[in-house]
């Protein structure tokens, strides 16, 4: 009876969710990734992290459109969804910039900071959405930045290892603040939270 109720709930899923769980997917292989690289230092499994956010960013596009498509968005996609971004653009990021160098402590608040930035950012277009939609199936605008844009300090990262920039060699170096490491290039991460969770940006949606 179990196992009927699980392959009941899989039928329940209509191909945007799969899509959707495509994304959550890269997230996962992402985080892999980067424990496979700070096990052997190879920067290869680094470069393999950052190119999974875009492809999660493609599957998260592409599920809302296939969704409105088919006419088949539900409350359950819209969960979905948000436990996906999470993950590939919220702790993903922070597990990426983490593993490239951006480890002390100080850094470590900054990354929280940021993945909880992201994780307000999805409650609150949650409980806001039906209104922003304005009796559409559709919401206008985004209030804050979206969370996928945690893309933009990936290809930062992504860059710098490109050049051999990582760990040791982190851009901008390294400063003690008390007892604690910090690494300045982390603040990339604060700010791009910062951004998520404003309230005066607006931005359309398309």
């Amino acid at each position: 009876m179990t196992h009927e109720k699980h392959f009941s709930m899989i039928r329940e899923f209509h191909l945007a969710d799969w899509l959707t769980l495509g994304n959550a997917a890269c997230g996962v292989g992402a985080l892999f990734a980067m424990m496979s690289y700070l096990r052997s230092h190879d920067v290869c499994h680094l470069f393999i992290a950052c190119a999974l956010i875009p492809v999660a960013l493609v599957l998260d596009v592409l599920d809302g459109r296939v969704a409105r498509w088919r006419k088949q968005t539900s409350a359950l996609g819209g969960d979905l969804d948000s436990l996906a971004d999470v993950i590939s653009f919220g702790v993903a990021p922070a597990a990426i910039a983490f593993g490239a160098g951006m480890d002390g402590l100080w850094d470590r608040v900054i990354l929280v900071y940021f993945v909880a930035c992201g994780v307000s950012r999805l409650a609150r277009y949650n409980v806001t959405a039906e209104a922003l939609a304005q009796g559409s199936d559709k919401v206008k605008y985004f209030e804050g930045t979206p969370i996928p844009t945690s893309l933009l300090p990936v290809i930062a990262i992504a860059i710098a290892a490109a050049y051999g920039d990582i760990g040791d060699q982190l851009w901008l170096g390294m400063i003690h603040l008390g007892p604690w490491q910090f690494h300045p290039l982390v603040l990339l991460f604060a700010l791009s939270g910062s951004l998520m969770i404003s309230r005066t940006i607006r931005i359309p949606k398309l």
